[in-house]
């Protein structure tokens, strides 16, 4: 791989920093504020940037959010522990600046779906149309587990752990297709660039430590399921055909809709594709959430 196949944006973005609940974050913004807002968010380990190859795809003009999370990306790393409320709280916040009267359109992958599922539910005013993609939740903690889970948090937040390091770009960029085989070269290197900074001669990623530690309470899926219930916005599932990530998510796909996690939902399964769709297949991906959004007037005004 050479730095020549460095993947070109159609649609460059606007980078912004803004204070969110006493945390600086790092927001893209692409588009014209004119244009329906249709909010982007990243899951664990990424950043806003990748949405790139998806924005390029979109054939209708939207103004398309996207933060980098607390300790992701460019936004601030605190260097301590994380909790997932804070990130729904920030999302509020983020709403309230960007969309303060009115319903939103959300999408979210992994981390940032499963975020955008409980805000959902917790405001349902709030948000009128959900993509969700492969963001479905985790299995369910064993409350019998809780003294060791919290000693491991304990014990392993003594010393904190550490990210590897890269010789290049490239090194980076070929380590993250080994996860997303079929992506390709220039998106590859394109996101290394973003995940990435050069710091003391090695590439280092743009990510806190901190995220590496186990959470310190456990998943309680019932109480998602109790957001998930209330959520009154359209919903739109999206799972990659050959996803290894959310397999139970593949239980839903069937007329039975009493098993959906979701009311008011469609699924959309993209071929040739894992859990990254937005790398694997960024056109197929923005083919579907502009086929959903369309079918709401209110959602494209």
């Amino acid at each position: 791989m050479t730095k020549s196949q460095l993947y070109e944006a159609k649609r460059e973005p606007v980078s912004v920093q803004i204070d969110i609940r006493g945390i600086r974050y790092h927001v893209l913004e692409w588009g014209d504020r004119s244009h329906p807002l249709l909010i982007m968010l990243h899951g664990w380990g990424d950043c806003a940037a990748s949405f790139q190859f998806v924005v390029d795809e979109l054939t209708s003009d939207w103004f398309v959010v996207a933060p980098d999370w607390r300790g992701f990306g460019c936004s601030h790393h605190r260097a301590d522990s994380y909790w997932f409320p804070d990130y729904v709280a920030d999302l509020d916040a983020l709403i309230s600046r960007y969309q303060p009267e009115h319903p939103v359109n959300v999408l979210g992958h992994s981390m940032g779906a499963n975020v955008a599922g409980l805000y959902a539910g917790i405001f349902p005013e709030r948000v009128r149309s959900f993509v969700n993609v492969e963001g479905f939740g985790l299995a369910d903690g064993d409350p019998s587990n809780a003294p060791d889970h919290y000693r491991r948090w304990i014990t392993q937040s003594r010393n904190m752990p550490s990210y590897a390091t890269y010789r290049s770009f490239e090194e980076l960029a070929d380590r993250i297709r080994k996860r997303s085989p079929l992506m390709s070269d220039d998106k590859a290197l394109f996101v290394s660039q973003h995940w990435a900074t050069m710091e003391n001669g090695s590439i280092t990623l743009r990510a806190d430590p901190a995220h590496k530690l186990p959470n310190a309470v456990q998943y309680r899926r019932a109480e998602a399921e109790a957001c998930w219930n209330k959520v009154t916005a359209r919903v739109l599932l999206v799972v990659g055909a050959d996803t290894d990530f959310t397999a139970a998510a593949k239980t839903w796909i069937d007329p039975d809709k009493s098993a959906h996690p979701f009311r008011n939902e469609e699924t959309a399964i993209i071929p040739d594709c894992g859990h990254m769709v937005h790398f694997e297949q960024p056109a197929q991906l923005a083919k579907a959430v502009e086929g959903f959004l369309r079918a709401d007037p209110d959602s494209i005004v």
